[in-house]
């Protein structure tokens, strides 16, 4: 019996690829510095495993008649064209719980460093070289103990970001499409419009999924209602914010400052202007960049993608296989 034929597009683990490779035939793009080839790849393909956010277009869909699985290493999944898979009855798998944890302390990271100038810090005295003397007037950062914090998209990782605030004795808003009140009570998180939020927050971190709805959810009129004192944080997708209206933002000073994890494009571009100002950091995508969590992504893909090829339940399923006769 032949081999279900995969393509991953990223390198990962040497034991998680030798697993696949038991009932596969493997091929894996070598490299993360250059991008995979996948419309080159796919249309010989049983299974694919996208360990990035390569785009997989209709266009790719189609060539691939074979197609049976597409594994996601990862939770967001808006860079598969879903609607291509669900008509084709291609199953679709992704992350989902596994890196909840590890994105909220990485956005607790962020929004620490931007709010005590963790980088302008490091630049000072590691880069520059400039720390001759103690200051006690540089570098003055915002303290985030007793201060607000408003949480936008209050999933699994805003639910573990709010856990994590409670240890800073923040005073913690949410903003949802669905209101959650076992996590008020839970929590003692206070539900609000994302108008009241803006306005009444001194951080704000971004999680909610990349959609229509979504793109450009924080715009020019939405940064117009924070303080100028507050701190924006992006950990979900790069589309989410306009870059160019957080731009003039924070070059006018209407916020004091932004940290995020995802840009729009990705990798941003070198010449952005966001680049060059001293008040945002850009970190490049590392919400669940720890050994511990990728290995448990991994796992999670392996799985997903060898029940897809073989038709049966996906245990982490976006579409479940539902092969047309």
């Amino acid at each position: 019996m032949s081999k279900f034929k995969v393509f991953i597009t990223r390198p990962i683990r040497e034991e998680i690829r030798a697993k696949i490779a038991e009932e596969c035939e493997v091929d894996m793009w070598h490299t993360s510095a250059i991008l995979p080839p996948i419309a080159e790849r796919i249309p010989p393909l049983d299974g694919l495993m996208t360990y990035g956010h390569e785009p997989v277009s209709p266009e790719m869909i189609a060539t691939a008649p074979n197609l049976k699985a597409i594994s996601v290493v990862g939770v967001g999944y808006d860079h598969v064209h879903v609607e291509t898979c669900r008509e084709r009855g291609i199953a679709v798998g992704h992350t989902p719980g596994v890196l909840s944890d590890t994105t909220a302390d990485m956005t607790m990271a962020l929004l620490l460093a931007a709010a005590r100038n963790i980088v302008p810090a490091y630049n000072h005295v590691q880069v520059a070289k400039e720390w001759h003397y103690y200051d006690p007037n540089i570098l003055w950062g915002t303290d985030v103990h007793h201060s607000t914090l408003g949480i936008v998209g209050m999933g699994r990782i805003g639910h573990a970001v709010a856990k994590r605030a409670r240890a800073f004795d923040m005073r913690v808003l949410y903003y949802k499409r669905e209101r959650r009140p076992d996590w008020e009570q839970e929590l003692g998180v206070e539900y609000a419009t994302l108008e009241n939020l803006l306005e009444t927050s001194d951080f704000v971190t971004l999680h909610v999924p990349l959609t229509e709805d979504t793109t450009h959810l924080i715009g020019k009129a939405e940064l117009a209602l924070m303080k100028k004192t507050a701190i924006l944080v992006n950990i979900a997708r790069g589309p989410v914010v306009d870059h160019y209206a957080l731009y003039d933002a924070l070059k006018q000073g209407q916020i004091a400052g932004a940290a995020v994890d995802v840009t729009e494009p990705e990798p941003i571009n070198t010449d952005h202007p966001l680049l060059d100002l001293d008040n945002v950091i850009v970190a490049p995508h590392l919400g669940s960049a720890t050994i511990q969590t990728r290995m448990k992504m991994m796992t999670m893909a392996m799985e997903n993608l060898l029940a897809g090829l073989k038709g049966e339940q996906l245990p982490y399923g976006v579409l479940q296989p539902n092969f047309p006769q």
